[in-house]
């Protein structure tokens, strides 16, 4: 669709019921007719478009950007009759007028400062108002939704085990989708969902404010410290994280890390006795499940209700499956496969079944993702290491000789914590971006002896290579790896961390040509 189609749409206005719609008994029948206004035209702003005029709504898009900057999103409406409001000089308190709902992707909120001015303050007065409900599009998705649901949350980790848990559940008869904040926006799958199907769900700390309904199965990795730019302080962002605890229905469980001391301790705080699971990477008590003589263990789990309830299988000893089948790297690694298996002995999977996809679990895109080895040096993408304490887990996951690429839009997270890792575990850091001088400094100060700034991804791919072909020749070591883990936002250079790591992929590979044609290995 052209810039110029788009643009006619801007005039129009969907005819339409006004009257407010009760979201107290949704249903997929209940936006036939009716004004629906989308904020946001990003994955989840384009799928509730499409969703809600597939239902019969009349919908009218809203997004600051141009129709030429949104021309791929509009596109994807494809012919679907969406009024579009689009651009700076749109008002959004005139497109929030006369509406039946208000529909949000995860970024849209009075809450955040993130959010465009003008719009906070227009989403502020209807909610002041409350007449008009105003959902999210994951809270949109669990209000209808008739499937048994899994939500994965925390500081770091959750796609991966997202992953894992959705690979853990394919070994049961039921059908099982994976989506959420792992780039997949789940509203329009609920046409096809019945009670049989497992659905998963990623959730980040811009959904959980949104919600007004749990999962079945909340699911935490850890909570430390991130986004502050959105929360401001470090007990406003626990307390976001909190919310899918609180929001368990009676029937569900929480799967919580014991390690982690911030969501261990949920079960102390809550109001009332959910169902808890913990799960450690040492020995585990009595309805746990941990780690034993090189195996993951469970001991006494008793299955869910909704999975026939009892006692969960194990094989012989309590066993589920050795360490040594796990095939992504990393002491972190270990403990979102024990999430994963928890979260399988709940629902009813068979060790066996767990054993076999677990081991055939080879991690996901932009997460300690093997890109290349080439004359000896293994390329790595880790793009969406965007908190110091995901490059402190990677850098644990690689012997030396290593050469870590970092840097991007800073956080406002301290990285005293990480430098000192960096001194530790790295030959030699290359940084880039905005926080470059910063995190030049940093590291600096905190031993490092070899730190070298470069002026885009490129040059930095270059000279990581060139440094740990170097480490490769003065020492014994037969591989060396260069390993991109940020530790920074990609907003200063990229469009976001996945576009960051598809960029370096594509480096590696225009190096691996260039050796290639030159005649090396």
């Amino acid at each position: 669709m052209t810039a110029a189609v788009a643009a006619s749409r801007d005039a129009s206005r969907p005819p339409g019921s006004v009257e407010p719609i009760d979201t107290a008994t949704l249903d997929l029948d209940s936006f036939a007719g009716r004004r629906v206004v989308v904020l946001g035209l990003a994955r989840s702003g384009v799928a509730l478009c499409r969703f809600l005029a597939d239902r019969g709504a009349h919908v009218t898009a809203y997004d600051a950007r141009s129709s030429e900057e949104l021309r791929e999103a509009v596109a994807a409406l494809g012919e679907r009759d969406v009024a579009l409001r689009l651009g700076p000089s749109v008002e959004p308190a005139d497109v929030l007028a006369q509406q039946s709902l208000i529909a949000t992707s995860p970024s849209v909120s009075s809450r955040y400062p993130t959010t465009e001015p003008r719009l906070r303050q227009a989403l502020a007065r209807v909610e002041a108002d409350g007449r008009v409900p105003i959902v999210s599009e994951v809270d949109l998705f669990l209000r209808l939704c008739p499937a048994l649901t899994v939500g994965v949350t925390g500081t770091k980790g959750k796609t991966t085990t997202s992953s894992l848990i959705a690979t853990v559940l394919s070994g049961g008869s039921e059908l099982v989708l994976l989506g959420g904040n792992i780039g997949v926006p789940l509203v329009e799958r609920l046409p096809e969902l019945t009670p049989r199907h497992r659905v998963v769900v990623e959730l980040s700390e811009l959904q959980l404010p949104t919600l007004s309904r749990g999962t079945d199965l909340a699911v935490y990795t850890h909570v430390t410290s991130d986004h502050l730019d959105r929360h401001g302080t470090l007990a406003a962002y626990r307390d976001v994280k909190r919310r899918l605890a609180e929001l368990v229905p009676e029937h569900g469980a929480l799967v919580l890390n014991a390690e982690d001391p911030v969501t261990s301790g949920y079960p102390a705080v809550l109001p009332d006795s959910r169902r808890t699971l913990l799960y450690r990477r040492t020995e585990p008590g009595g309805g746990e499940v941990g780690v034993a003589d090189g195996w993951i263990v469970a001991r006494e789990v008793e299955r869910l209700g909704t999975a026939g309830g009892g006692a969960a299988m194990s094989g012989l000893g309590d066993r589920i499956m050795p360490l040594s089948d796990l095939a992504i790297p990393g002491a972190h690694n270990v403990s979102n496969a024990l999430a994963a298996v928890s979260v399988g002995l709940l629902l009813g999977i068979a060790p066996d079944a767990m054993r076999r996809r677990v081991a055939h679990f080879t991690g996901v895109e932009h997460r300690l993702e093997p890109v290349a080895l080439v004359d000896g040096v293994r390329f790595v993408n880790d793009s969406q290491g965007t908190q110091p304490d995901a490059v402190i887990a990677a850098l644990h996951s690689f012997e030396r000789p290593l050469v870590l690429i970092a840097g991007g839009r800073a956080k406002g997270l301290a990285i005293d914590e990480l430098a000192a890792v960096i001194a530790q575990r790295a030959d030699a850091v290359v940084v880039i971006g905005e926080s470059a001088p910063r995190y030049a400094a940093a590291f600096r100060a905190a031993g490092s002896e070899q730190v070298e700034e470069a002026r885009d991804l490129e040059a930095a791919v270059i000279a990581a290579d060139a440094i740990a072909r170097e480490r490769l020749a003065a020492g014994p070591s037969a591989t060396a790896t260069v390993l991109l883990s940020p530790a920074a936002a990609s907003f200063d250079m990229f469009e976001d961390y996945a576009a960051r790591g598809r960029a370096f992929k594509a480096v590696v590979a225009q190096l691996s040509a260039r050796r290639t044609r030159a005649g090396q290995p």
